[in-house]
């Protein structure tokens, strides 16, 4: 029958439409059972599939990426990034820049960033650089809420901005985390 499609699309919106309000009729709706500020709802839910975006937020997944970040261990607050400028040369955007700092006796080159930016203006989240970087020093953050009006004072972030720690990254992405965690105590063992 012609149409046939439309009208069952039109029952599916309508049954949703009438279960958010059978479901804001309860004292707590189920979509904040698991609390306010993250709403994770699946879509095989019934009910509301909006949110109030700025009070609430929807649950990110764990491979949903953004922009690099620069890890630094928690205990020795050392940094992992030794400078050695794969990131930058895989990067397709070339929206990251570093400066290898130097010893100030002897002025050679010491195996860590004096200065490290990344351009996220340019930056397109394709997460090359954290796949290629040999010492897992750089990783996707899943910090979305970049939004600036001056291009240069928060888009262009420097190396203290993206330095965040090691637990910092097991928190947002547990699984992946344990993988490289176990597969660096595997070579170790080796």
């Amino acid at each position: 029958m012609f149409g046939s499609g439309i009208i069952r699309g039109l029952s599916i919106t309508f049954k949703h439409l009438i279960d958010t309000y059978i479901d804001d009729m309860k004292s707590v709706p189920s979509r904040y059972k698991h609390g306010r500020d993250l709403i994770h709802q699946e879509p095989d839910e019934e009910g509301l599939f909006t949110i109030q975006y700025p009070d609430e937020k929807r649950k990110l997944p764990e491979a949903f990426r953004f922009f690099p970040m620069l890890l630094y261990d928690d205990e020795t607050g050392e940094e992992r990034c030794t400078a050695c400028g794969i990131c930058a040369s895989v990067c397709p955007a070339q929206c990251i820049w570093i400066e290898r700092a130097k010893d100030p006796k002897t002025g050679k080159p010491k195996p860590k960033p004096a200065a490290f930016y990344v351009d996220t203006s340019l930056c397109m989240s394709c997460g090359l650089c954290a796949e290629f970087c040999p010492f897992d020093s750089i990783k996707m953050d899943k910090d979305y809420e970049k939004a600036s009006y001056d291009r240069w004072d928060d888009l262009l972030i420097d190396k203290q901005r993206l330095l965040k720690p090691v637990s910092y990254y097991a928190e947002i992405s547990p699984t992946q985390y344990k993988a490289e965690e176990e597969a660096r105590a595997a070579k170790k063992k080796k």
